[in-house]
């Protein structure tokens, strides 16, 4: 492994580490049978409010690689893109982008229907600028709902979330224009970029953000009503601390996901908070990842018979 491939799992590490060691500070006077209470409380129509939104949130996940597909002028079944996005996230999630990259699963699949290395490379970098194309979206629109909601975190005047929104919004502006016009490829060194369709662009607009909004409606459902901020604020919370997340490369994003969102709703009881994110980590992440292993072994064990199979046959036709 070369030092470059390292230095990330050890960055992930010393994020959970201090992570862990914030949200310890924070929750140390709070007792288990507390965020127990908190966790059992939860309602069923919160539980399925939550289901329901964990599986739209990896149903848009399954569309990024479907509009991937498109953009590159592939055709592949729906029931294997969806297995195969539903697992590169499950697994990506939960162990980290950096030690185990949704590249080794999107490869070992796609590989298998004919995709070429640079194709399945191309795949990858569009569904993470789809993702950051809903962070964006989403960041624009908190922002302008509601620029108060920096103030939770930053002592900062109200124009500057809003001309911070605005700037997003000119960028988003600048890439639909790009595609609608069918502007020319850009040239980075080797590299070529090209813009979208136009139908692909339209569809990353309704898809992207819409990923993001079913993944924090998971944690807003299991909110009480007591005190809850309302969805955008819950929502741009989740973009900020989910970001972080990702950003710090911490194995399902532990301790940090806690630590922002307990900041981020400060007005709230922080059982009710953590009992939340349980909730989360459970339907977003654990469950799929329980899923995912399954069908990770399920597809290997297919492999080695395909692979025994031509093995036996090429034998036989030299006999």
């Amino acid at each position: 492994m070369k030092l470059k491939d390292a230095i990330w799992p050890v960055i992930g590490g010393l994020a959970v580490i201090v992570s862990c060691w914030l949200l310890y500070r924070e929750v140390r006077g709070l007792s288990l049978e507390d965020i127990w209470a908190s966790f059992t409380a939860i309602s069923a129509t919160q539980w399925t409010g939550s289901i329901l939104s964990a599986a739209l949130a990896y149903v848009m996940l399954a569309y990024y690689d479907r509009l991937a597909l498109r953009h590159i002028g592939r055709r592949i079944s729906m029931p294997f893109v969806a297995a195969t996005s539903f697992t590169t996230y499950a697994l990506s999630h939960n162990i980290g982008a950096s030690v185990f990259s949704g590249a080794v699963v999107r490869y070992r699949a796609y590989s298998s229907k004919g995709l070429r290395g640079s194709e399945i490379a191309l795949l990858i970098a569009f569904c993470s600028f789809t993702f950051g194309l809903g962070v964006l979206i989403v960041t624009a629109g908190s922002l302008l709902i509601k620029p108060s909601i920096v103030r939770r975190y930053f002592d900062l005047p109200q124009m500057v979330p809003v001309a911070v929104a605005l700037a997003i919004v000119a960028a988003l502006a600048l890439y639909v224009y790009g595609s609608l016009r069918g502007l020319p490829p850009r040239h980075i060194g080797k590299f070529q970029l090209q813009y979208p369709k136009r139908d692909v662009v339209l569809r990353q607009l309704i898809a992207a953000p819409l990923e993001i909004v079913a993944a924090a409606a998971i944690i807003y459902f299991a909110l009480p009503a007591a005190g809850n901020p309302g969805f955008v604020t819950v929502l741009a919370i989740f973009v900020i601390s989910f970001s972080l997340a990702l950003i710090s490369h911490a194995p399902g994003g532990l301790g940090v996901l806690e630590v922002t969102f307990l900041a981020g709703l400060s007005d709230m009881a922080e059982t009710d908070v953590l009992a939340a994110l349980l909730v989360f980590r459970i339907l977003y992440l654990l469950v799929p990842f329980a899923f995912a292993i399954v069908m990770v072994l399920v597809f290997e064990q297919g492999a080695m018979r395909r692979r025994g199979a031509e093995t036996r046959s090429a034998s036989r036709s030299k006999i």
